[in-house]
């Protein structure tokens, strides 16, 4: 089955590295315009780059954006680009964050603030700009993108675990009030996914392992497939549900993990 997006416009947030930009370049192949927010101008530069030729011949418009979405004020003043640049938006992706866990004793008050800010107040902020026009257009997709943490919580997971659960009954909560206007909320739960952040944990990590060594070892015993999950994995199942194939599916928190999670 070949999932196409052609005339779609989606919006992908941490969108310049690991899976947010894995997301953007099938969402392009697919034929569906994108909207990349991240921080770093450079970085998203050499991003649209990538996306750009992924869209290969299709029509596909790519355009980028540097916005911390952590404050309110800049996903406004991108949101009135993106609807200038655009006209519409079908589909947004939460997708910005960070691992951000250490034990509950040693987490502050502005840790607390600042994970909540980017993981939950983000997705919450841009929303509430996108959730109108879907409902009026009467189609939209929306996936959080959260992690298995969220359904079961490790020990010194905090504060990314709470956040996470929070960004799953808001997942939840959504599906239910927008079911009727086709408009379907999903989420996907990332496991052990090679990314960006693997890299930098192999270079700090040194010992003298080669780069797939270090990232089986990581599989080993984790993880029932046996080996981590490739950003394209994702990728691909972020289309299905942000496509027509997947018109029947609201309200779920899918494990991207392997079978790695004791929750389904």
């Amino acid at each position: 089955m070949e999932v196409r997006m052609d005339g779609r416009v989606a919006v992908i947030t941490g969108a310049s590295t690991g899976l947010g930009l894995a997301m953007a370049k099938e969402f392009a192949a697919s034929g569906a315009s994108v909207a990349l927010l991240a921080r770093k101008a450079d970085v998203l530069a050499a991003a649209k780059k990538e996306v750009t030729a992924a869209a290969g011949k299709t029509n596909a418009k790519i355009e980028v954006y540097s916005c911390d979405v952590s404050q309110a004020k800049p996903i406004a003043d991108t949101w009135s680009k993106i609807a200038n640049d655009f006209g519409k938006v079908d589909i947004v992706v939460n997708n910005a964050g960070i691992s951000h866990a250490k034990p509950f004793d040693t987490v502050t008050d502005e840790d607390w603030q600042g994970d909540l800010d980017l993981k939950l107040f983000a997705a919450i902020r841009l929303l509430r700009l996108a959730l109108p026009g879907m409902r009026e257009r009467k189609w939209g997709r929306v996936v959080n993108v959260l992690n298995i943490g969220a359904k079961a919580p490790n020990a010194d997971s905090t504060p990314t675990s709470v956040s996470r659960a929070a960004g799953l009954a808001l997942t939840k909560a959504l599906s239910k009030e927008n079911a009727q206007h086709n408009v379907l909320v999903n989420a996907m739960l990332v496991g052990l996914i090679e990314s960006d952040q693997w890299q930098r944990r192999h270079k700090a990590a040194g010992g003298g392992k080669s780069y797939q060594e270090f990232l089986d070892g990581m599989a080993k015993g984790r993880i029932p497939i046996g080996r981590m999950g490739k950003a394209e994995e994702f990728a691909r199942m972020a289309c299905f549900l942000c496509s027509d194939a997947g018109s029947f599916i609201t309200g779920v928190a899918i494990n991207v993990d392997g079978g790695a999670s004791p929750v389904v």
